[in-house]
């Protein structure tokens, strides 16, 4: 062994070692990663191969895993030149993340934007290799730090084909069920880590306080008490963090690695064990930091006036919980705090989250987070890096990376900004990367990709839409209910735009960005065939997507199931000042209630207006954005589970009553905050 102390050359010439050895994308491979393929003597080689690798190196306590984690940090920092300092500070798109790149700037990040993926429809196996060449191309580095790659998995793994799509936040609060939303973190962790990622932008802890926000449904509800409870995503994307943790310290747990035995005989390297523990936790991220949910009229990236005292009491408690969970990231808002935007406040990012609340994970921007501290975005680039960094962010999503780095290298040589402002952030940077065992196990394997979308995954999504239901309206009198409906019945009517398109069921963020209309974006089940699935083979179902009145009249339909809802939208795209359901919704019912006994289910990602249609209907249901698994819906109509779900948004009345929210003076709703009829299941 050439370099190294004594006692390190007396540690790799001891006659029995342990090696922990990670293997490369080719021997993990889809046809290889059984261990009973290796044959011994190749296997032997390798890791002879891996030793005499290792016995040569230069020991170096960075790469040493029994090391403590700031010690680590420290080694690592001692090493690193401003260029690798600020390449850890910079996420880029996927779409420019070539190896060359990665290595070449020494990139710490790569995320995909909103339906920014490998292929159309790519399979779990086409994200592993993706994600491993551009790994490949920061393991090349001259300190081999590996990149992270960010994703958003905000109700499921949504940007991948064929994933177990939950419902949308807005209606996960309605369960207040911890516990449930704790096994959907564990099973998006899972599917994500199929796919051979290991960080995602979830959760949304936004509280969302108008509904005319066009991101409402990524709030849990207008109570930060129910968005505190749903915080046990967090332990469920990341796992349990010990008892004993040190307060703002972030946690990731269950990184498992190939771990081999080795001993010499007789000069014979001979392998004792060998055992694969696959990662099936995720790094997550706590969002927008602060304030998201609260800006004036609803309006997305806008300004939130509010006292101190409210922005703390509404808007900040849901962090509390997070860091205590151990979260391992924050996202700062795109949104202002009385005129001030957050992405330039370092009272609040530094002086509160950092330093008051200890958070030691890192803090990261939006896309494009810091250009837009100016208006127009990107008007003066050199004052937003200055003010972004300068705030306390961390880790900046960019899209032209070279201007970033190079404006970033120049403030920090002409002392703009601090040598110890770009520490503090590649700390954080590190320590979260050391706590993940992002180090030991940089390369992603293939032996979850039977995870996507599994059986079990789509049951518990199943489980959460019947929780998620809430039933609004049922029959003209408690004495005399709608619900739950008869599965048999001589012939029943499906109608509305919303009855078989699976894309509207799953909303925004589904594949794509804005999502999708229609039924070819992923594989699930809509309203309509949950119904058919459900009721008894001799009821004839009749599906008419926007009937005439006549139709209906002259069919004798023993009841009919209206299915509407808005269109799926992200962000500002769904900022609304009316909230209405999409034509021809109003139609819809007018000519099917005004007809026949009719169920109206509103497929929505928040209350929309109903009131002029109450009296024409039955019974109502909200069955906000619930994902691929249409059949939980059908589960509770037709009375095989009862309803159990409780508003956790108020129902206005009319727009012109908003912002109205449970405790408001001026209260007066159509349904409030915690309404929601129950049924007992049928019997039988």
């Amino acid at each position: 062994m050439r370099g190294g102390s004594e006692e390190e050359r007396r540690r790799w010439s001891a006659t029995k070692v342990g090696v922990e050895m990670r293997l490369s994308e080719q021997r993990l491979d889809p046809g290889t990663q059984k261990m009973g393929r290796f044959s011994i003597p190749k296997l032997g080689i390798l890791l002879l191969c891996c030793l005499a690798a290792v016995s040569e190196a230069t020991y170096a306590k960075y790469k040493d895993p029994k090391q403590p984690v700031g010690v680590r940090i420290e080694d690592l920092m001692s090493r690193m030149t401003l260029a690798e300092k600020i390449g850890q500070m910079t996420q880029i798109e996927r779409s420019v993340a070539t190896p060359d790149v990665m290595k070449k700037y020494f990139i710490g990040s790569v995320l995909s934007g909103g339906g920014s993926v490998p292929a159309i429809k790519a399979t779990p196996e086409t994200w592993i290799k993706m994600v491993n060449a551009i790994q490949k191309g920061s393991l090349s580095t001259r300190l081999q730090i590996p990149m992270i790659y960010g994703i958003d998995a905000v109700h499921g793994h949504n940007n991948v084909y064929k994933a177990t799509i939950f419902p949308h936040n807005v209606g996960l609060g309605v369960t207040r069920d911890p516990q449930l939303i704790k096994k959907i973190g564990d099973a998006t962790a899972l599917e994500v880590r199929a796919t051979g990622i290991s960080y995602v932008f979830a959760p949304c802890i936004a509280v969302c306080r108008d509904p005319r926000w066009g991101r409402c449904y990524e709030s849990y509800s207008e109570d930060h008490k129910i968005v505190q409870l749903m915080t046990e995503i967090i332990p469920g994307l990341q796992g349990d963090i010990p008892g004993n943790s040190k307060k703002g310290v972030p946690f990731v747990s269950g990184n498992g690695q190939l771990s081999y035995l080795l001993l010499y005989a007789e000069g014979r390297l001979c392998i004792l064990t060998g055992k694969m523990n696959s990662r099936k936790k995720v790094a997550a991220c706590a969002k927008h930091f602060l304030g998201d949910g609260g800006t004036t009229k609803g309006i997305n990236e806008n300004n939130t006036v509010i006292s101190l005292n409210g922005l703390l009491s509404i808007h900040m408690p849901a962090y509390l919980n997070s860091i205590r969970k151990g979260v391992a990231t924050i996202m700062v808002s795109y949104s202002s705090w009385n005129g001030k935007k957050m992405h330039a406040n370092r009272d609040l990012v530094t002086g509160f989250l950092k330093n008051k609340l200890k958070f030691r994970g890192f803090v990261i921007s939006d896309w494009l987070g810091i250009d837009k501290i100016t208006s127009p975005p990107h008007a003066n680039y050199s004052y937003s890096v200055e003010a972004g960094v300068g705030a306390g962010i961390d880790m900046i999503m960019v899209s032209n990376f070279t201007e970033f780095i190079d404006v970033l290298t120049y403030q920090v040589k002409h002392n703009i900004i601090p040598m110890s402002r770009i520490d503090d952030a590649v700390k954080r940077i590190l320590r979260v990367k050391f706590v993940m065992g992002l180090f030991e196990n940089p390369m992603a394997d293939y032996s979850l990709v039977n995870q996507l979308g599994s059986q079990e995954h789509r049951e518990l999504a199943r489980e959460a839409v019947r929780k998620t239901l809430v039933l609004l309206k049922n029959g003209e009198s408690a004495d005399k209910p709608l619900l739950p409906l008869p599965k048999k019945a001589t012939k029943i009517l499906v109608s509305g735009t919303h009855a078989d398109n699976l894309g509207y069921q799953c909303g925004g963020w589904t594949i794509t960005w804005q999502g999708l209309g229609g039924n070819d974006l992923t594989s699930g089940t809509t309203v309509l065939q949950a119904i058919k699935n459900t009721v008894d083979p001799t009821t004839q179902v009749v599906y008419s997507e926007n009937p005439d009145s006549d139709f209906v009249k002259s069919n004798k339909f023993s009841f009919a199931i209206v299915v509407v809802g808005e269109p799926s939208y992200a962000e500002t795209f769904g900022d609304s000042l009316n909230l209405t359901l999409s034509e021809p919704g109003p139609r819809t019912i007018y000519n099917v209630c005004g007809a026949v006994k009719c169920v109206v289910v509103v497929i929505s990602g928040r209350p929309v207006v109903m009131q002029p249609y109450l009296s024409s209907i039955n019974a109502l249901v909200v069955a906000w954005l619930p994902g691929t698994e249409g059949q939980g819906v059908a589960d509770v109509l037709f009375g095989d589970y009862g309803f159990t779900g409780k508003l956790a948004r108020t129902w206005f009345k009319s727009v012109d009553q908003l912002p109205m929210n449970v405790g408001d003076p001026h209260y007066d709703p159509l349904f409030p905050f915690g309404f929601g009829l129950t049924t007992k299941p049928t019997e039988g």
